[in-house]
């Protein structure tokens, strides 16, 4: 049976975890690691100045492995391959399925995608999953269909070099759901402030908000298939290489070598330098 290793960044008792967790099961193998509260929006953060603790969970009956973890989303993928695993290696990385939006920027933010990265660079097949809606109760049945076609392709067909899809999934009724979209990330933001406040102690505070704005265009937007009423999936990789700039800086090579004098080099006048004394 395959080894499917389940995440989130919401913690481990969040419905989205409890959807993942079901969908997965019918394919495999099941380890839950979870953080033991909720850890949005904590990126790639890694606890390196204190201990992290695991326990055993039973939040998910008996018949499912859970550990929840007292670290980051990253941090529970670190401890599931080092410690949890014995040195197996997952077939398969899911996280989620989030509260709310990971598609343009917010992939940079996110734990769930963070968790899910992590997973990929050790070359595990790693999907995250996110549902646009944000509240508390949210019913994410709509999710399962297109969770349980995903972890089966990639079960079966495997994913090509990069091993990351961040899937987000529109806050519709399933009939309105146009299917499966494949994009690119959205040139879209948080334009931000901060709220200023005073505690009891009149000692100033501030608190974050803002509202995302898309200037993107293109169909293939991941933002605009998900307004289009699509679920996105955008092949993600963890190379932050600005590759259509490699080229335009070759000159720079050329143009900050370092001086000659004459016809000697650095070395040359070094080596004349020390030859006087």
């Amino acid at each position: 049976m395959p080894l499917i290793l389940v995440t989130n960044d919401d913690g481990i008792t969040a419905g989205g975890l409890k959807t993942l967790v079901n969908s997965a099961r019918k394919f495999g193998d099941v380890l839950v690691v979870a953080p033991d509260s909720p850890q949005s929006a904590q990126g790639h953060a890694i606890t390196i100045e204190r201990p992290v603790f695991v326990r055993e969970s039973d939040v998910f009956g008996e018949e499912v492995e859970a550990y929840e973890c007292s670290g980051t989303p990253v941090d529970c993928v670190k401890i599931a391959k080092s410690v949890l695993l014995n040195g197996r290696m997952p077939d398969l990385c899911v996280s989620g399925i989030n509260h709310g939006s990971n598609a343009a920027i917010n992939i940079i933010y996110s734990g769930t995608l963070s968790a899910a990265m992590e997973a990929s660079l050790e070359g595990t097949p790693s999907i995250g999953f996110s549902f646009l809606d944000y509240k508390a109760d949210a019913d994410f049945s709509v999710c399962v269909p297109y969770v349980e076609k995903l972890i089966s392709h990639v079960l079966t067909n495997g994913m090509a070099e990069g091993n990351l899809y961040n899937v987000n999934i529109p806050n519709l009724p399933a009939d309105q759901i146009r299917g499966i979209k494949v994009c690119r990330q959205a040139e879209a933001r948080w334009v931000e402030e901060y709220v200023r406040g005073e505690d009891p102690r009149g000692r100033p505070y501030y608190w974050l908000t803002g509202k995302f704005v898309n200037n993107e265009a293109s169909e293939d937007a991941d933002a605009n298939a998900l307004q289009a009423g699509y679920v996105s999936l955008v092949p993600s990789h963890h190379d932050l290489t600005n590759h259509l700039a490699l080229e335009q800086l070759k000159a720079i090579e050329t143009e900050l070598q370092p001086a000659k004098v004459g016809n000697s080099t650095d070395q040359d006048r070094e080596k004349q330098q020390l030859e006087q004394f």
